[in-house]
């Protein structure tokens, strides 16, 4: 049974926080969008599919609590706190599509003269209601197609060892997971030997949530530091890379968690396919390319501390970047719930 990072019920929000895990499992209370904001600031919850999911329900939680009865007071309230929400983690684009898709909703609604203030706010919460469940259905049929792509490559008896970078799995999502899904998918069809998966420092989703994961659901994995992925590639015949995607550009471009680029360009070395899982609201068609997506900087102290206890030199100056972009020229697919499409070809899967 995959892990529940996020529990809902019509009216009541709970988040597993990630901050604690692997030692500790405790669920927090998101009662409105200012929590919500700050959940997802902190990284309490993390994973663009999961920050979109959350910040959206926030929103469904303070909207069962209003008693607005002015529909236009209502609309410029979603567009405000829509906004507000976005602000948290600038990087990932799922929470600002989601946020556009809403408020052009939220603007329909207002504009219908059939709709009342009651009908408004109940088809708007169960519309961000619905992402819960589209975004498993998305996630399902992603470890599919990554599944079968990864598959058709492969020689011999056909069973495959798995590079995957940060987290990507049930904690990153409304569940199943993108390339966390792609590997859960190849075991589940007896064709995966073993993962490794990377540490992810600074913050170290990887050694903290993907081994927490992997080890939950039994499947055979290796953690390995960041700093070996070159040494593995070498030694274990490594068949694949499946890493996912804060935001994907037009070009195939992709954003992901710092440490993806050198993954890419090490694969290209030893001409192991590195594939991108990401749903469609990953891919952002506005930006032509890479060089336009805006990277979150994080705070010195994810590199100088572990927990309260300092492992760097008190003075020294640092650079945390949280994503790094690494070009489509190193992808050789980007898997969608709609399918594999190479780099040149996302127009297909989003027109």
């Amino acid at each position: 049974m995959s892990l529940e990072s996020i529990k809902y019920e019509r009216g009541k929000l709970e988040i597993l926080d990630q901050l604690l895990l692997p030692l500790q499992t405790r669920y927090v209370k998101v009662q409105g969008v200012e929590d919500g904001w700050k959940v997802i600031n902190k990284m309490q919850v993390r994973g663009a599919p999961a920050i979109a999911i959350v910040g959206c329900l926030s929103l469904a939680i303070e909207l069962m609590k209003d008693d607005c009865s002015d529909k236009k007071i209502m609309r410029q309230e979603i567009e405000g706190k829509l906004n507000y929400l976005v602000s948290a983690r600038p990087t990932a684009v799922n929470i600002k599509l989601a946020g556009d898709e809403l408020i052009n909703f939220a603007n329909s609604l207002c504009a219908d003269e059939n709709v009342s203030a009651d009908d408004f706010r109940e088809r708007f919460i169960r519309s961000i209601e619905n992402m819960l469940i589209k975004d498993i259905e998305d996630n399902k049929a992603i470890g599919k197609y990554g599944c079968e792509a990864i598959l058709k490559t492969i020689e011999g008896d056909g069973h495959v060892r798995i590079l995957t970078h940060c987290n990507t799995g049930s904690l990153a999502t409304a569940g199943y997971g993108t390339a966390l899904g792609v590997i859960r998918s190849l075991n589940a069809a007896k064709k995966l030997e073993h993962v490794y998966c990377t540490e992810t420092r600074p913050y170290n989703q990887g050694a903290r949530l993907t081994a927490y994961e992997l080890v939950h659901e039994k499947i055979p994995a290796t953690l390995v530091v960041d700093s070996m992925v070159a040494a593995i590639m070498h030694a274990r015949n490594i068949s694949a890379v499946v890493v996912g995607a804060d935001r994907v550009a037009a070009n195939g471009d992709t954003a992901n968690k710092i440490g993806t680029y050198q993954i890419a360009i090490v694969a290209k070395h030893h001409n192991v396919p590195f594939y991108v899982a990401a749903p469609l609201t990953s891919i952002d068609m506005s930006l032509k390319s890479g060089d336009r997506i805006k990277i979150e900087e994080r705070p010195d102290r994810e590199m100088t501390h572990i927990g309260e206890h300092r492992i760097a030199a008190p003075g020294i100056n640092c650079w945390n970047p949280s994503f790094d972009v690494t070009p489509a020229a190193l992808i050789t697919g980007i898997i969608t719930e709609k399918g594999v499409f190479a780099p040149d070809k996302l127009y297909e899967a989003v027109p």
